[in-house]
């Protein structure tokens, strides 16, 4: 595995124990190498946050393509499987611990904002393939787009998810939930 990749894993892990508190003696520690070799991938924390940041969206968009050619999905399926994706270990990290960057980081806060804003190609032709099938019902989709981009922001700029012990997963869940089925119950008789 290369370095800076062991780098982004081993940060991840700490990250998930330590919050954003966590130093880079915290992951040369945990990595058993010297904070000089740390150094030499990276500038400071901030510079291993940014990059960070993109290492897990990228690892986000590389879950998106794997549920997108999973032949043995509907498109229904595949629209709710990507719209609440996250990569396999990514699953126990503590992302609620993000609502604190806006304040202490907003340099990593701002790149955060900018990937959950782009990279939707994908979905977007998803979506229209849905609503030609007629699986999905015809949607304005820049506004379902502002909906989850809202949504998921939401949790990375207050606490209301850990003031309600709700895993950063089952909110995304919940969100995507209410996005594809509504809140409305169907009754029997419609």
């Amino acid at each position: 595995m290369e370095l800076k990749e062991m780098i982004l894993k081993g940060t991840l892990q700490v990250f998930n124990d330590k919050g954003l508190k966590f130093t880079m003696d915290d992951i040369a520690e945990r990595l058993k190498i010297s904070k000089k070799t740390l150094y030499k991938v990276f500038d400071d924390k901030e510079a291993l946050f940014l990059t960070m940041v993109d290492y897990m969206f990228d690892k986000i968009k590389e879950s998106e393509r794997k549920v997108i050619e999973d032949d043995r999905l509907s498109t229904a399926e595949k629209i709710h499987k990507v719209l609440g994706v996250l990569p396999e270990g990514y699953k126990d990290v503590d992302l609620r611990q993000l609502y604190l960057l806006k304040d202490k980081y907003p340099r990593i806060y701002d790149q955060v904002e900018l990937r959950l804003e782009t990279g939707w190609e994908t979905i977007i032709e998803l979506l229209e393939q849905g609503i030609a099938e007629g699986c999905i019902k015809p949607v304005k989709i820049p506004i379902l787009k502002m909906m989850l981009e809202a949504s998921v922001e939401q949790f990375f700029r207050r606490d209301v998810l850990i003031r309600n012990r709700i895993t950063y997963q089952d909110a995304l869940d919940e969100v995507v939930s209410i996005l594809m089925e509504g809140i409305r119950v169907h009754d029997k008789r419609e």
